[in-house]
């Protein structure tokens, strides 16, 4: 692959500086801060451009989700996901990764691991699309490009044995984490993890020609499902330290697939 927009969010703002890539294949060879023009607001998108083991180019464009203009943390329910999402199709990328940090409700996917997100569970009540004015309906059958997921499943399975890495993401409103009984109640409906963000950008893509691929970093047991303590309490800031974490694995998921040739 030429050209990756990775959008992110939670514990993810040193993404766009990779420490090191010693004995990846690649080396940086620059980076430059742009700023896109949508409808819907201009969204700051950070360019890194790498180069392969034979001189051949690569560019990954890193948009973090809750950018606001006065350098506030834009909180999930006021993200304009369409800014987003038409700035990363605006740079005409072979694939948008979206980066979730969430709550496990699966014991298969303890915190500190990622996984793949297969399926949304959209409970947000919210409506996104590009086409208010002129109905279109989009395939969500496989909101997930399944053959670029599939590269992903060697690196991921290497976190741990048994590990759940398909994931069904309950995605809801926030800004606030949930209750134990809703939690309960996604895991009833088959949801495996929870989210705040990743349906707007599910909804939004699949009505572009983007590949979408989504990287779920399980980041706090969700509200009641922590072993042993189904009472333990879930604090923000303990949340991003752990998916910062998480940005070693994200990272080798990145390169695998700028490693890919269709």
């Amino acid at each position: 692959m030429q050209r990756v927009v990775v959008l992110s969010g939670t514990g993810m703002l040193d993404l766009a500086n990779p420490d090191s890539l010693e004995g990846t294949g690649f080396s940086l060879t620059g980076t430059e801060e742009l700023t896109l023009e949508t409808p819907w607001g201009e969204v700051p998108t950070k360019v890194v451009t790498l180069a392969d083991d034979s001189g051949g180019e690569r560019r990954l464009f890193f948009i973090h989700r809750h950018h606001h203009p006065d350098g506030w943390t834009t909180p999930p329910h006021m993200i304009e996901h369409r800014a987003n999402v038409a700035a990363a199709r605006a740079t005409q990328p072979d694939a948008l990764v979206s980066i979730c940090s969430v709550g496990a409700i699966d014991h298969g996917f303890p915190p500190g691991t990622v996984g793949l997100a297969r399926q949304t569970l959209d409970l947000t009540g919210r409506v996104w699309t590009f086409h208010d004015e002129d109905a279109a309906h989009a395939d969500m059958t496989d909101p997930f490009d399944r053959t670029l997921s599939g590269l992903l499943e060697a690196p991921l399975s290497g976190q741990g044995d048994n590990l759940c890495i398909d994931q069904a993401v309950a995605v809801m409103n926030g800004p606030q984490f949930e209750s134990s009984a809703e939690v309960e109640a996604l895991h009833r409906l088959g949801a495996t993890s929870v989210s705040m963000t990743l349906n707007g950008e599910a909804r939004l893509t699949a009505e572009t020609e983007m590949r979408h691929l989504g990287l779920m970093l399980s980041s706090n047991w969700g509200a009641g499902r922590t072993p042993g303590d189904s009472h333990a309490p879930i604090d923000h800031h303990a949340v991003e330290a752990l998916a910062a974490q998480m940005q070693a694995v994200v990272w080798d998921c990145i390169l695998t697939l700028l490693r890919h040739d269709e």
